[in-house]
């Protein structure tokens, strides 16, 4: 079983195996996004299943009159950007690709795992042990002499997923709200350092951070080779970050919950034990007018 990392080179000794496996391509691209599944089928992962982060991995309902945003379902178990689906939905999705609850899990993307992370994150939430990111994203497979198919795979016969008890914690906004200034709560921003500042907000209608919130840039975990740091050196930086705060206090968050997995996988990477993943972030805290935001 995998559970956090997979090589290239694992995948296909786990497919020459005929093991029991599902490949899920979950590339995507914030500013334009129909490209992911069109770049998934350009090339990917032969028999891999197509994750959209919009429509698998979120729970997008109809259009605000006044901004023209698309709002939560009310059933969804997170606001912001990307609202997390409730864990039923989930299933009923995983159940129609055909992903079972004897299969191992395989995640990739063409970002830096900035959006398998999502499916990750979700799959253990399930209650779902057996999943792991590949690392180095499809890069690293076409590096290792991985093959790559064109066009739609075709469709799988419907499972029965069933859930399990979560495998990961899911922080909802009172939960933040409640441990502002308290020892017992550590949040921790994957976003940028000037959206963290508040210098710059391309997509949330106010800049700044949580207050108290220490900044990580997601894209900090990932070597010049495109693969996560090793554990030692993921575990150096964040004990750096942390300076003598509990691991086991830290909340991740980002703009909507997708970009701050990579914080969390690599902190298990490094042997921190699982954290706490704010899902709604910034892109839902910031539309509380209630809710304090601090700059700089």
């Amino acid at each position: 079983m995998y559970t956090t990392l997979i090589t290239a080179e694992q995948v296909r000794a786990l497919m020459d195996a005929k093991a029991r496996l599902m490949v899920f391509d979950c590339t995507f691209e914030l500013a334009d996004p129909t490209s992911g599944e069109k770049q998934y089928l350009q090339a990917h992962i032969p028999g891999a299943v197509y994750a959209d982060l919009d429509h698998a991995l979120s729970d997008k309902g109809s259009p605000d009159a006044a901004t023209g945003e698309p709002q939560p379902h009310s059933d969804a178990a997170s606001g912001g950007r990307h609202p997390l689906p409730n864990r039923e939905k989930f299933a009923m999705w995983l159940s129609s690709v055909g992903f079972a609850n004897d299969m191992q899990a395989v995640v990739y993307d063409r970002n830096g795992a900035n959006y398998c992370g999502r499916l990750w994150w979700m799959l253990k939430w399930a209650g779902h042990e057996a999943v792991a990111v590949l690392d180095g994203g499809l890069q690293a497979w076409q590096a290792a002499g991985g093959a790559v198919k064109a066009g739609p795979e075709p469709s799988h016969f419907q499972s029965n997923f069933e859930l399990g008890e979560p495998l990961r914690r899911l922080a909802r906004t009172e939960d933040v709200a409640r441990g502002l200034g308290k020892r017992e709560q550590t949040v921790v921003d994957a976003r940028a350092p000037q959206r963290f500042r508040g210098e710059v907000e391309p997509l949330d209608p106010v800049a700044g951070h949580i207050p108290g919130a220490l900044n990580r840039p997601f894209a900090q975990n990932i070597g010049a080779d495109g693969r996560f740091k090793p554990a030692a050196q993921l575990r150096a930086e964040f004990e750096q970050l942390l300076a003598g705060r509990d691991p086991s206090t830290v909340v991740h968050q980002c703009g909507s919950g997708v970009s701050a997995v990579p914080n969390l996988l690599a902190m298990e990477i490094a042997g921190f034990a699982p954290t706490a993943l704010y899902a709604g972030s910034w892109s839902e805290w910031c539309r509380n007018p209630r809710l304090p935001v601090e700059k700089g």
